[in-house]
């Protein structure tokens, strides 16, 4: 993902994926039934907010410079991924994928079923 757009076109690849601007005119976030996944800045594209499973996250932090606490985030449970650092794409498409999974899973039993409902 090189560009705001094919990131974004992956993100909304998602089930049930919707995106605002709830902060500000240039942080971008996507939602999976209104609980954030992905937070990105589309004016500077350097890095993006996931969710992470907080075992996982100190490991991946260990492992490659480019991922940090997560930036203005609950640094337990967030991780700044910069995309252009030492973090090959594959794990990015997998960590996003991973913090979308990590949201759903933790969805109340009538928004999973909402989602599970919903048009692929």
């Amino acid at each position: 993902m090189n560009n705001i757009e094919d990131f974004r076109n992956y993100c909304l690849s998602f089930k049930g994926v919707t995106e605002k601007f709830p902060f500000d005119k240039t942080t971008l976030v996507f939602y999976v039934m209104n609980k954030m996944f992905c937070l990105v800045d589309i004016e500077a594209f350097d890095y993006c907010n996931l969710k992470c499973d907080p075992d996982e996250a100190e490991e991946l932090r260990a492992q490659y410079s480019g991922i940090k606490p997560g930036y203005h985030m609950s640094k337990k449970h967030w991780n700044s991924v910069y995309f252009n650092s030492d973090v090959p794409a594959k794990l990015m498409k997998e960590m996003l994928v991973n913090s979308y999974e990590l949201v759903v899973k933790g969805l109340k039993k009538t928004d999973k079923e909402l989602l599970a409902n919903m048009p692929n």
